[in-house]
């Protein structure tokens, strides 16, 4: 398979249901399921918040893996920008039908198990099922759980819909299409559907950069660092859009009209990522799904923060590089960051230079990068083998659910039970999420010891003054970092003297499985 050479700059390319589509020159932030709907008449596709959070909007991307295989995602298309489709495969719910109209394996089990009601979330939540039946054979109760954990349903409950889940690998597949082979098959050989989607996309794929003029609006998609860097210099007011999950809202609720975007996606060596003897180095346009794996095989206690990070269609298009540079005081991946010492490589069209991440937040919203400068890449320090690490996220839900606080803390202590090192770090507390070195200081050198942390919990108030807002209040704020700190002391100092980890309290989630 070779990629064509002769694709147009001025126009969207992707294929949907065996057929090439071509967009000449699109709005650049008219939405996916904008144009789904309006454009196509395919209202399988729902709009529920506009926001990425009740997953009525999803749809699935299919993409060459590593390793030349098809791969399928959910994404939230209410919140996707329609260039971004380019040289991809979109598959929508109507997709799924067979030939003969007859229903896709994860519809049938949904109709089967009674998994819909009034219908309106049924097409986001079978084609999150279905990401998940092409992606995972057999998968556990968590695992249902985690896949739908952006869906929302008002009717039927969870129940069924999980149900749905387990019986959907029980359906017999009908004939040869790889839409209806489950997991399990499509590890085998390349079918010949398969063959033919791969052969589909790369007949599209270009090589060049694509770019779109609508009206006063401009969108670029480099496919270099560089060129990216010139055209940031070109147009240093332009937005970098990466995968949307923030930009995106400022156009379906704040309506901001976005003169020109610059789409990091395409960027190759922004999507690299390695592990070196001293540190793991994440270029900026890694997805989280993609950047999991990495961060859990080396970070393996902040499992339960990157589970509830977001939602599945969230991680599969955010980036760790997009939610360090937006500096959201509740972005839940800063204060991990912050407490393992993170470095950003910076980029410009004259010079790349590394700042550390605990200085690059100025305040709220405000950051030291300069005109026409983008973080190129992440660089986060192995831990010593001495080190303690966790991370903590208090929302109201488990799932899906902006952080009231989130904490992380990281520690060594020395032969004597003191404390060598030690880093505190907090996000929803205020307008940054930074260190609190008040705290630190107050740790420092000391014995590892309750009555210690419980005098230096105090020092959090010289660290932030917390806000009020609608998902807590100033007093509960204070209160919980301070409980959060010494739960990281009372699971730490069980775990080094060999105990059993205390865990302060448990979702149920394994109970379930």
């Amino acid at each position: 398979m070779t990629a064509s050479t002769d694709t147009a700059p001025g126009v969207v390319r992707f294929v949907l249901d065996g057929r090439t589509v071509d967009v000449p020159d699109p709005d650049p932030t008219r939405t996916v399921l904008q144009y789904l709907r309006e454009d196509l008449g395919r209202t399988g596709t729902k709009e529920g918040c506009a926001e990425g959070d009740c997953g009525a909007c999803t749809v699935a991307v299919a993409e060459p893996d590593a390793d030349g295989r098809l791969r399928v995602r959910a994404i939230n298309s209410c919140i996707q920008f329609l260039p971004t489709l380019d040289g991809k495969e979109l598959i929508t719910v109507e997709s799924l039908r067979g030939s003969d109209g007859t229903l896709h394996p994860v519809q049938q089990a949904m109709a089967d198990c009674h998994g819909s009601q009034c219908g309106f979330c049924t097409p986001g939540f079978v084609m999150s099922l279905f990401a998940l039946y092409k992606h995972q054979e057999n998968p556990d109760r968590t695992a249902i759980d985690d896949a739908i954990a952006g869906n929302l349903c008002r009717c039927t409950g969870y129940r069924p819909i999980i149900e749905a889940a387990v019986e959907m690998y029980r359906q017999e597949p009908r004939g040869g299409s790889w839409l209806l082979q489950p997991a399990a098959a499509s590890q085998q050989e390349l079918s010949a559907d398969e063959s033919k989607r791969l052969d589909a996309q790369a007949a599209i794929r270009r090589n060049e950069s694509l770019a779109l003029t609508n009206g006063n609006r401009r969108y670029f998609a480099p496919r270099t660092g560089a060129e990216l860097a010139e055209l940031y210099a070109r147009y240093p007011d332009a937005v970098l859009l990466a995968g949307g999950t923030d930009v995106g809202l400022w156009v379906t609720k704040h309506y901001a009209e976005i003169e020109t975007v610059i789409y990091t996606g395409s960027v190759a060596g922004l999507k690299v990522m390695q592990a070196t003897d001293s540190h793991l180095e994440i270029g900026a346009a890694v997805t989280y799904t993609d950047a999991m794996p990495l961060l859990l095989h080396h970070f393996p206690t902040m499992s339960e923060l990157l589970r509830r990070f977001a939602s599945p269609p969230i991680r599969n298009a955010g980036t760790l590089g997009g939610n360090v540079a937006n500096g959201s005081p509740i972005g839940d991946s800063m204060p991990a960051l912050l407490a393992l010492d993170a470095v950003l490589l910076l980029r410009s069209a004259s010079e790349s230079r590394e700042m550390r991440l605990d200085e690059f937040y100025l305040d709220y919203q405000e950051n030291a990068l300069r005109p026409g400068e983008f973080i190129e890449q992440i660089k986060i320090p192995r831990l010593h083998a001495d080190d303690q690490l966790q991370s903590y996220k208090v929302s109201k839900r488990f799932d899906q659910d902006i952080s009231a606080v989130c904490g992380a803390y990281r520690l060594r202590l020395g032969d004597d039970n003191r404390i060598d090192d030690v880093r505190i770090a907090y996000g929803g507390l205020a307008a940054i999420p930074k260190r609190a070195r008040a705290c630190e200081r107050a740790l420092a050198g000391r014995e590892f010891a309750e009555a210690i942390v419980v005098e230096a919990m105090a020092a959090l108030d010289d660290d932030f003054e917390p806000i009020t807002d609608m998902r807590a209040s100033e007093d509960y704020r204070r209160r919980i970092c301070k409980n959060l700190l010494l739960r990281f002391y009372r699971e730490t100092s069980a775990s080094l003297d060999g105990k059993p980890p205390v865990r302060i309290y448990d979702y149920g989630r394994q109970k379930q499985a």
